[in-house]
């Protein structure tokens, strides 16, 4: 039983290394939509490079995430996790001095791969490490100190790229590496999955990434309606078949297809999808407007979205809390519905557009969803299958989250009709933007539909997340493997 109390010297070490790591990754999540536009001018790069230097880290991130999961239970969850901090670090290193868009694109999607090594293993070192009477607390902890990093993320991004410049977002990570991964190695105690077999479902995460890659490929690729773009798409979907028939009769698949027989685990997935692929494309697109359209700097664009992350941070436990007493299904209509109500508010902001008065008041609606929503979310995915399956659950409800963002990012400029050279263009983007935030909000609506439709009470007896604090805005926070298979 782990037994490493969190008021010991060491549990202070582990508490910091995880939050280190998993720092690294979300803020890398938060900060370089704002870091875009200079990238795209110093680079001479179109709408579709940015758009993949965004996907690229998605993809592998959200194709790969349940693979590093288990990959840890095996091999050591310190020793993945350190990979993992390393991994992405050396990317980081080659984003930052990448000396042309593609060179930039390949470097995140290399992050991408440390980014799921590395964060399924914080929480799980915590889950494995902790004293179960410590646990809940080091969690708390855990999730409060990472929502911080995702609300500082936007303020420090946009000063790294006004200031030092945009190379930094990526640099800035190589210090924290070589602070984590020593402290790692030397504090934090290996762990592992007994019960792990050793067989790891490579195809399945090669076949998910590859329908994945596909199709962004050919949403973003769509304007120019070539035949080769008609075959990615074909070839795309025949790859996601693949995958799906793979999983079916896998003796040991990465994502079991009969978690799906839980009509409630599947109707809640389907509103994630629904909601992350919304939250996707409006960060990409705001980041934008307001410092193409409006002319913002990226220092005052990035402190603008700061409300949104800090409203999470502050009042999703409660928002968890009133879930409990009257169930998710309130929560999961109403949420969605404040969200596509701050994304309509958002058409008020074009250029001249005040702060206070049209920039604040949609990220306050905007933001007030989000809490609504995030925190009965998680727990409605965790409390849909048994205990055992909980981590699996989890990895899932994230990966879905990712995938989402991914495709959005891929079609939403395509579908708000944005040329190859909208972002150079102040008049042709803002007119792009309040195209595509109706389309935002009415996939919020969708949402809000199905959960209405198919969400149902909770039992009594149901386990909720121990992480209830909530500061990220790509996917639902991650419930480490150890947690639902309660260690100690």
């Amino acid at each position: 039983m782990p037994d490493v109390r969190l008021a010991s010297s060491q549990g202070k070490w582990i508490l910091l290394t995880t939050v280190l790591g998993s720092s690294m990754a979300m803020l890398d999540s938060t900060v370089v939509n704002v870091a875009l536009p200079r990238i795209g001018r110093d680079l001479d790069a179109n709408l579709a490079a940015l758009q993949w230097t965004v996907n690229a880290y998605m993809l592998t991130l959200a194709g790969l995430i349940l693979l590093g999961g288990s990959l840890g239970d095996h091999y050591g969850r310190r020793k993945v996790f350190v990979v993992g901090v390393v991994w992405f670090a050396a990317a980081s290193l080659l984003c930052g001095l990448a000396p042309t868009a593609g060179v930039l694109v390949a470097a995140r999607a290399l992050q991408g791969v440390g980014g799921a090594l590395l964060t399924p293993g914080s929480l799980a070192l915590i889950q494995a490490s902790f004293h179960p009477d410590d646990r809940g607390r080091a969690v708390g902890l855990w999730s409060g100190f990472g929502g911080i990093g995702a609300a500082v993320g936007p303020f420090l991004g946009g000063w790294l790229v006004d200031g030092p410049g945009w190379r930094w977002v990526f640099l800035l990570n190589v210090p924290l590496a070589l602070l984590c991964a020593p402290i790692a190695l030397r504090h934090v105690p290996e762990s592992r999955d007994g019960r792990s077999h050793g067989r790891f479902d490579v195809l399945g995460a090669a076949l998910g990434a590859l329908a994945l890659g596909l199709l962004t490929y050919a949403l973003i690729e769509a304007r120019q309606g070539s035949a080769v773009v008609a075959l990615t798409a074909v070839a795309g979907l025949a790859a996601g078949a693949a995958f799906v028939y793979v999983e079916k009769h896998s003796p040991d698949p990465m994502m079991p297809l009969d978690i799906f027989a839980s009509r409630q685990f599947t109707a809640v997935n389907l509103v994630t999808l629904c909601v992350y692929a919304a939250f996707g494309g409006f960060f990409f697109l705001s980041a934008l407007q307001l410092q193409v359209a409006l002319g913002w700097s990226a220092l005052a664009a990035g402190t603008a979205l700061l409300p949104t992350t800090a409203m999470m941070l502050l009042f999703s436990a409660r928002s968890g809390a009133l879930a409990d007493r009257i169930g998710p299904r309130i929560p999961l209509t109403v949420g969605p519905l404040l969200c596509a109500a701050g994304m309509l508010l958002m058409l008020r902001v074009r250029p001249g557009a005040s702060y206070a008065a049209d920039v604040l008041p949609a990220l306050l609606v905007l933001g007030t969803g989000m809490v609504t929503l995030v925190a009965p979310l998680t727990a409605t995915v965790l409390a849909s299958v048994d205990t055992a399956r909980a981590g699996l659950a989890s990895g899932v409800n994230n990966a879905a989250a990712r995938a989402a963002g991914l495709i959005a990012v891929a079609a939403l400029p395509l579908l708000a009709g944005m040329g190859p050279d909208a972002y150079l263009s102040p008049a042709a983007f803002d007119d792009a933007f309040h195209r595509a935030m109706p389309l935002c909000a009415g996939v919020l609506v969708l949402g809000a539909v199905i959960a209405f439709a198919t969400v149902r009470s909770l039992p009594p007896d149901c386990r909720h997340p121990e992480c209830r604090h909530h500061g990220a805005i790509t996917a639902p926070p991650l419930e480490g493997q150890t947690a639902a298979k309660r260690i100690g």
